[in-house]
């Protein structure tokens, strides 16, 4: 212990002793241990910023979808398309018992227009059941009934981002808006949802009725869905209802087993694996540019280390001749090796989280930053300094001390 201790105490009067040299030798291994931080907790913070997304579609969410459908080389019977129905959503709820609720949704783009305000939106045509679906509740004002559906009553609904843009201040709870000429009472806003997994922003949208969206805003044939949004039971349950709804769409549009569907299921789990598998490239594609840093700051190390043996030859015979056994030299070079590799990777952990708070601060970057990633990256950049002053180590224990004593 009293060895070890006496090779830091030299170590770090070496590194002061040569400021400059110790700290362009320690930048290479500062910088890429600030990129295996700073990556890390990108990756983690963007992964939760994903879970986060994805759970705001609702509780074990999945959503249907049409897509064109082919048999033997030609479009099958449902067109160039597939078609969802009204009566599609009834059949998932009353024969899927691990679906619990299901609801179509009906979308289009159009102005909206309030006084002298006019902001370009999503609408969505829905029913009631959509809100529960989807977890969405009202913040201010009251969801319209299931009543007004079946007077297609124009009523609408609000995303936060939609009311700001066309209220400010002002509450909108009762206040008229117009989709072309035809006004609507705005009779709820909802709560904040944030970015989907889709890149969208969920609040920017105004619901109102399928009835009435089919009456006012595009003619659609009565019945018809653009999608269909449901929940599964549980979340043990979600790929038993994915299978329920596959079967059921199946039978009801008479597409056999052996023939594509001319729908799509899409489930959270499956937007997850989706955008893990892109921040996992971006990811390694990071970290070895981290590790390329750290590879060159060892090797920087290496020679470092090596010149230093080459100054010190006289020094190494000297302590050899007095009593220096060859593991006291290999220590105190390893030592010093190792003095530099944890300094350049306590630098490197301290200029990651500078970088991971003001990005944070100023760009409202998810970041997060892991206790295991910073104790990994102190660990490796030790391993780096073991490593690569090993062999220049090695050299300076096996010089000879009398020709290290007679060195110019």
């Amino acid at each position: 212990m009293h060895a070890l201790v006496s090779a830091i105490r030299m170590a770090l009067v070496s590194v002061v002793r040569h400021r400059l040299r110790a700290g362009l030798t320690i930048l290479g291994i500062l910088i890429g241990v600030a990129a295996v931080v700073v990556t890390t907790a990108l990756g983690t913070g963007a992964r939760a910023q994903i879970d986060e997304q994805i759970g705001s579609l609702g509780a074990n969410t999945l959503l249907v979808f049409p897509q064109a459908n082919q048999a033997s080389g030609v479009h099958g019977a449902q067109g160039a398309g597939g078609k969802l129905t009204e009566d599609d959503v009834a059949a998932l709820v009353r024969e899927g018992t691990s679906i619990a609720a299901a609801a179509p949704f009906l979308r289009s783009f159009a102005q909206v227009v309030f006084e002298d305000r006019n902001v370009a939106t999503s609408i969505v045509g829905t029913t009631h059941g959509y809100f529960p679906v989807r977890g969405w509740k009202a913040v201010k004002g009251e969801l319209w009934p299931e009543s007004s559906e079946a007077i297609a009553e124009r009523v609408a609904v609000l995303g936060a981002t939609t009311a700001r843009n066309l209220f400010g201040p002002l509450d909108p709870i009762g206040r008229l808006v117009r989709l072309g000429r035809t006004p609507f009472r705005v009779v709820a806003v909802l709560e904040t949802k944030g970015q989907s997994p889709f890149g969208t922003d969920q609040d920017d949208v105004l619901l109102v009725p399928a009835s009435t969206f089919r009456t006012h805003v595009t003619s659609t044939p009565r019945g018809l869905a653009h999608a269909i949004v449901l929940s599964a039971t549980s979340v043990e349950t979600g790929d038993r209802a994915k299978a329920q709804a596959e079967s059921i769409l199946r039978q009801r549009h008479h597409i056999g087993d052996d023939r594509e569907p001319d729908f799509v299921i899409r489930t959270q789990a499956e937007f997850r694996a989706s955008q893990d598998a892109i921040y996992g490239a971006l990811s390694l594609l990071l970290l070895s540019v981290g590790a390329v840093s750290l590879v060159v700051g060892g090797i920087g190390i290496m020679n470092i280390m090596l010149v230093s043996v080459t100054e010190r030859t006289r020094e190494i015979g000297l302590r050899m001749a007095i009593g220096a056994r060859e593991r006291d030299i290999l220590l105190q070079f390893l030592v010093e090796a190792v003095v530099l590799a944890v300094l350049g990777g306590v630098l490197g952990v301290l200029f990651a989280v500078g970088i991971v708070f003001g990005a944070g601060f100023v760009a409202d970057w998810p970041m997060r930053l892991e206790p295991v990633a910073i104790a990994v990256a102190l660990a490796t950049s030790s391993l780096i300094g073991l490593t690569f002053g090993f062999f220049p180590a090695r050299r300076a224990a096996r010089l000879d001390p009398i020709a290290a004593l007679a060195h110019a």
